[in-house]
């Protein structure tokens, strides 16, 4: 086992020291990071050590508002010294800004008053794992995949773990912070040789390493998923239903989630900028966002400008309720802020979402399945063009073709092509969707869309 995370009283120091550098420097306004971030990653190859990696680091970042501007620096040095600089540097930037009447800090009425996630249960309080048991971990999911006949290769077997500890403060008061971590356990099979090379994978990611799946489960599932691709071709050209399977189907969903954000509300950069509260999905499903779901990767009890998370709907039967908002974007559209703020060390705030639910069906894959007839089930894509402003969509697919309500073989090299506006209308949900991500979505048919193949 290795060192501890740094000391969440040293990280509260450090982010309230950026807080007064700041006012001494002639900030009106400031928030501050102070993050602790910690991994350790390990890659095995044929049986051997392939790629060991560890880094540490403490890194702070300051944003000063001046009259309605603002300017964001971070730095990894956190002397007495280099924080007054920075703060120096920031309100020198700031003055140098465009002026956005919108910015500002909650008042202090609007903040969270829980500043920690241990209700949440985000952080595994376990030692961090040793090396050699990630390398015997990611071992055993490559032997596994070995095992099985038609397997030709392991492209990687990875096994890896995170801790990132952080405190947020700000001139208005608060002061705050907790810990997450991650363990990710993977691996990339091939199978076949030259053109004929079809690879696929499996991976799992969970704050707890007791609740991952075994080496075994992940290698096994990695050469199954691999050998079904084997001899795979272009499916036809034509409109055809597709059937997007779990393992991509969130991006359906993620495609909505960028059309709703406030920023881009803000910008009228949305193909869904005029349809609040009208139905853009069957009027049966909903679509929840709930920061407080325990144990989960994306749960966090305060965004990054303060106020505490909330469940949500932003879709519910089928009716757009709302923009996901941060303090600006609300400001901006006059709405109040859905506490979706998210920031990195040296950039402003925006709003996000996380752990997000659609309403599942009530049949299984294999229904839609057969209720297809003849269409594309896809499981991977590659590329993206999509039209943020109308919703038209085109992405690179592979997957399996779909005959008599049957699949018959693999296919890959195709383009799908619609537009989301239509496409989200039609969805069918299987009752299939995984635990803990962060965009929890079942298998989703979508009727007509175009496929263009051989």
């Amino acid at each position: 086992m290795t060192a501890t995370p740094a000391n969440p009283d040293r990280l509260k120091s450090l982010a309230e020291a950026l807080i007064s550098a700041a006012q001494r420097a002639g900030a009106d306004q400031a928030d501050a990071l102070a993050v602790d971030g910690r991994s350790v990653g390990i890659d095995v190859r044929g049986g051997v050590l392939e790629q060991a990696e560890r880094a540490e680091s403490i890194d702070i970042g300051l944003r000063v508002l001046i009259g309605g501007r603002q300017a964001a620096v971070s730095s990894s040095d956190h002397s007495d010294e280099a924080i007054a600089q920075m703060a120096a540097r920031a309100v020198a930037m700031a003055r140098e800004a465009p002026v956005d009447d919108y910015l500002g800090l909650a008042d202090p009425d609007q903040l969270a008053t829980i500043r920690n996630a241990d209700s949440l249960k985000i952080c595994d309080d376990a030692p961090e794992p040793d090396p050699a048991y990630l390398q015997n971990m990611a071992m055993r999911a490559e032997a596994a995949a070995l095992s099985v006949k038609g397997i030709s290769q392991i492209e990687s077997a990875n096994a890896s773990y995170s801790h990132r500890r952080m405190w947020m403060a700000a001139s208005n008061g608060f002061s705050g912070g907790y810990a997450r971590t991650g363990h990710v356990l993977s691996t990339v099979a091939i199978t076949g040789e030259g053109t004929g090379m079809e690879r696929d994978y499996a991976g799992e990611s969970r704050v707890y390493a007791a609740d991952l799946p075994t080496p075994e489960e992940i290698g096994l599932l990695a050469a199954e998923r691999t050998l079904a691709r084997a001899g795979a071709k272009k499916p036809p050209t034509g409109a055809f239903p597709i059937l997007f399977d779990r393992r991509v189907s969130s991006s359906l969903i993620a495609h909505l989630l960028s059309a709703v954000n406030g920023s881009a509300i803000a910008r009228g950069a949305s193909w869904l900028r005029k349809d609040m509260g009208e139905l853009i999905l069957p009027e049966h499903m909903t679509l929840s966002e709930d920061p407080l779901r325990v144990g989960y990767p994306s749960s966090r009890p305060f965004d990054a400008e303060g106020l505490a998370t909330r469940p949500r709907n932003i879709v519910s039967n089928g009716v757009l309720q709302g923009w996901t908002l941060d303090l600006a974007t609300g400001r901006k559209l006059g709405m109040d802020s859905t506490a979706s703020a998210a920031r990195g060390m040296a950039s402003s705030p925006s709003p996000t979402h996380g752990n997000v639910i659609l309403t599942p069906g009530d049949v299984t894959q294999d229904q839609l399945i057969s209720q297809m007839g003849r269409g594309l089930v896809v499981t991977s894509m590659l590329g993206a063009s999509i039209n943020g402003t109308t919703g038209d969509y085109s992405r690179g697919a592979a997957g399996f073709w779909v005959e008599n309500g049957q699949i018959t073989h693999a296919v890959n090299e195709c383009t799908i092509a619609g537009n989301l506006r239509d496409m989200l209308m039609t969805l069918i949900a299987a009752d299939d969707a995984l635990p803990w991500r962060g965009v929890q979505v079942p298998s989703l048919l979508v009727q007509g869309m175009t496929v263009a193949g051989a």
